[in-house]
């Protein structure tokens, strides 16, 4: 009877065991969708992402994963203005940031990336290229590790991480189910791809602020989806590279506040309006807002000022700053140029 208790109870342990994922595919399991609705959005592989994950935060063990839910190691800088906390990483008590959550993390990891000029060639690469955004990593000093680019590869080709670059952010938990297939046993991973075992959760919640007014019942509800329609039309933004230098600029799809674009993309509202010589908090549609300083000189000699076209406008357009404008044209601060004016943009206006 021992015997029999023993063999059965051995069968029990060893079903169970071959049911319980490794630290890392575990942390694939649950941070894959993360990385592929970041790619989706910053146009950063999903392999890539994963990987750097994987490898920042052991497997999703580190203690800054654990408690400061931050997985990719990114320290405070002078713009973070979040949560702390103290961690001994290359040196005795560095800074490193906190989060609420790991998704926030992973998006702060897509801004880090695709905000820094350092990182702007990365941007030119395949984005299902993962050796030559590895590579490309190493080289532009995200790490100081020499073999940084060939452990992202293999962690990349041990768990096909590439996978995950050819799917989407509706598609990726097949994908994920795909490569596991045993998580069909698995009822809370199955209730998220079963419609009637779960309420699907929407992207980015839009709570939205109708001012009431005496109207028909119809024309309020149109009312609503305008102004939902257009809070997630400013969800949407991406962030774009500038033929100057590669300087990260947006473009504003809906009229805005500094304040918006501020808490979106973790800057902050006094740099945006220093960096963009604004004179107030509005910002309008189709405004060209840069989330970094600007150069002192654009990529083309000169311009021709269009009808309406005021210095501020040209300085956008070409992200060159404002008061190196008016220096290379000659021009006092406040004049503004006439239409079909030659303006200058690199080398100073000859004298006449």
């Amino acid at each position: 009877m021992k015997r029999l208790f023993l063999s059965i109870s051995l069968l029990v342990l060893s079903k169970f065991s071959a049911q319980t994922w490794a630290t890392e595919d575990q942390y694939i399991q649950k941070f894959a969708k993360y990385a592929v609705e970041e790619m989706e959005k910053y146009k950063i592989p999903a392999s890539i992402t994963l990987a750097q994950g994987l490898l920042e935060t052991g497997g999703g063990q580190s203690r800054l994963a654990l408690e400061g839910k931050n997985h990719f190691g990114i320290k405070c800088k002078e713009d973070w203005t979040g949560k702390t906390m103290k961690h001994t990483d290359d040196a005795p008590n560095e800074c490193f940031r906190v989060y609420e959550d790991p998704r926030q993390s992973y998006e702060d990891h897509s801004i880090f990336l695709s905000t820094r000029k350092y990182y702007a060639n990365l941007f030119n690469l395949d984005m299902k290229d993962y050796r030559a955004w590895a590579y490309g990593l190493k080289k532009a000093g995200y790490a100081t590790n020499p073999r940084y680019a060939s452990i992202l590869i293999t962690k990349i080709e041990k768990y096909k991480l590439y996978e995950y670059d050819n799917t989407n952010s509706n598609e990726v938990l097949y994908a994920v189910l795909k490569m596991y297939p045993d998580l069909k046993d698995d009822r809370t991973f199955m209730a998220q791809l079963d419609p009637s075992k779960t309420v699907k959760k929407a992207k980015e919640p839009v709570t939205v602020e109708v001012p009431y007014k005496q109207t028909s019942y119809a024309q309020q509800q149109k009312r609503v989806e305008r102004i939902k329609t257009k809070a997630e039309i400013l969800n949407s933004i991406l962030i774009k590279s500038h033929p100057n230098d590669g300087l990260k600029y947006i473009v504003i799809p809906e009229d805005t506040n500094v304040q918006f674009i501020a808490n979106k993309f973790k800057v902050s509202e006094g740099r945006l309006i220093k960096w963009n010589e604004l004179e107030g908090n509005t910002l309008k549609k189709g405004d060209i807002v840069f989330l970094e300083s600007k150069n002192s000189s654009g990529n083309t000699a000169t311009y021709k000022a269009e009808s309406g076209e005021n210095m501020h406008d040209i300085a956008q357009k070409f992200g060159i700053k404002l008061h190196k404008l008016y220096a290379k044209n000659r021009m006092d601060e406040g004049q503004q140029p006439s239409t079909g004016q030659l303006i200058y943009l690199i080398d100073k206006k000859p004298r006449n």
